[in-house]
């Protein structure tokens, strides 16, 4: 819808708005929500207790999205690639049904859909996106136009960020219960994800917008999940990376405060 036209921005991962960007929707990243600490799972079946082990395993993952991009990286980790297993490209709540159901060996997942996926009897977590830290953040986009026609507006929404910070800080189960509700999971289930969504700051932003050579360095991050996008067939072209961040809105309520 946000790609569409439809919709002034999204709450997203840096892979969908690249994504959009590849295909000529200037969207820009004006926060970064957080970055997932291990609320992305690679969930096996028994008897996997190795990434060496997913050889020649049927894995569903929603192709060019996180998940298969965690799923990519882990088997990076240990010399295999994308050849050595069958990816089964599934949306990923179907992935985890389908994982549930027996008739995958493994799946690529996020909350809520993990729940789901582990529901599976003598399934486990192999591994999951706190064992690559920066790799799969999340990020308030807008569309280019909104950013340059009504900053101010676009200066609200982010004071907005961080009063709701602040005031789930203040209110931690009125706001699981709250988020639990949208997620259409129980408050308990949803507790078990707080350790999985590490939250950002307003300094945590200004800092990932530091060149760097790992995924600390959104820039980075960026690069590595535009080629990503490419290599998975999910766009043509690389995205064009200029314009994508913009920090000034951070740096306006930074000050401020």
């Amino acid at each position: 819808a946000f790609a569409a036209g439809q919709l002034d921005g999204n709450s997203q991962t840096l892979s969908d708005t690249l994504a959009s960007v590849a295909i000529g929707d200037p969207q820009v990243i004006v926060l970064t929500n957080d970055n997932s600490t291990g609320n992305d799972q690679i969930i096996v079946s028994e008897g996997i207790e190795s990434i060496e082990d997913l050889a020649g395993k049927r894995i569903g993952v929603e192709v060019g999205v996180v998940d298969h991009f965690l799923l990519l990286l882990g088997l990076e980790s240990v010399g295999m690639t994308e050849d050595d297993v069958e990816i089964v490209p599934l949306e990923t709540g179907a992935a985890a049904s389908s994982f549930a159901a027996g008739q995958l060996d493994a799946v690529g997942v996020f909350a809520p859909f993990t729940t789901v996926a582990l529901e599976r009897e003598g399934s486990s977590v192999l591994f999951t996106s706190a064992d690559f830290p920066g790799a799969i953040p999340d990020h308030l986009a807008l569309s280019e136009e909104v950013v340059a026609e009504r900053p101010e507006d676009v200066q609200k929404i982010i004071e907005a960020w961080y009063m709701t910070l602040a005031w789930i800080e203040a209110n931690p189960d009125d706001a699981i219960a709250i988020m639990a509700e949208q997620a259409g999971v129980t408050p308990e289930d949803y507790e078990t994800y707080d350790a999985g969504t590490t939250l950002f700051s307003v300094q945590d932003n200004i800092d990932a917008l530091v060149e760097g050579t790992d995924y600390s360095s959104l820039y980075y991050a960026a690069e590595q999940i535009a080629q990503f996008l490419v290599d998975s067939e999910f766009v043509e072209d690389l995205p064009e990376l200029d314009g994508v961040f913009d920090t000034t809105f951070v740096e306006t309520y930074a000050a401020s405060q």
